[in-house]
């Protein structure tokens, strides 16, 4: 398991491209027998109307840039689930996750 601290997510949804701005939040990718999970963790997550809209929606999916403290930068598709009363939310990865220098 890798782990990587993120100081910068994008997320593309619905036609639409938002900064997220947040206190901390970390990727972690899993690699077990040849395939690669991956999923990020989102705390202080300060849009509550952004969480409250991704609570009543059926289309929680997202494209997203993640922008690593060590300079990588990471492309791919998931799915955002909030935690709106903890205002945080976790995105499952769904496919590749492109990694950047």
């Amino acid at each position: 398991m890798e782990a990587f601290e993120l100081i910068a997510i994008e997320i593309a949804y619905q036609q639409q491209t938002r900064s997220l701005t947040f206190a901390s939040a970390g990727l972690m990718r899993v690699t077990e027998y040849g395939d690669r999970l991956w999923y990020i963790d989102v705390n202080g997550l300060e849009d509550r109307e952004l969480l409250s809209w991704f609570a009543t929606s059926e289309d929680i999916a997202v494209q997203l840039t993640a922008f690593a403290k060590n300079g990588l930068i990471f492309r791919g598709k998931g799915y955002l689930h909030p935690n709106v009363e903890h205002l945080a939310a976790a995105i499952r990865g769904d496919g590749v996750l492109h990694e950047e220098a």
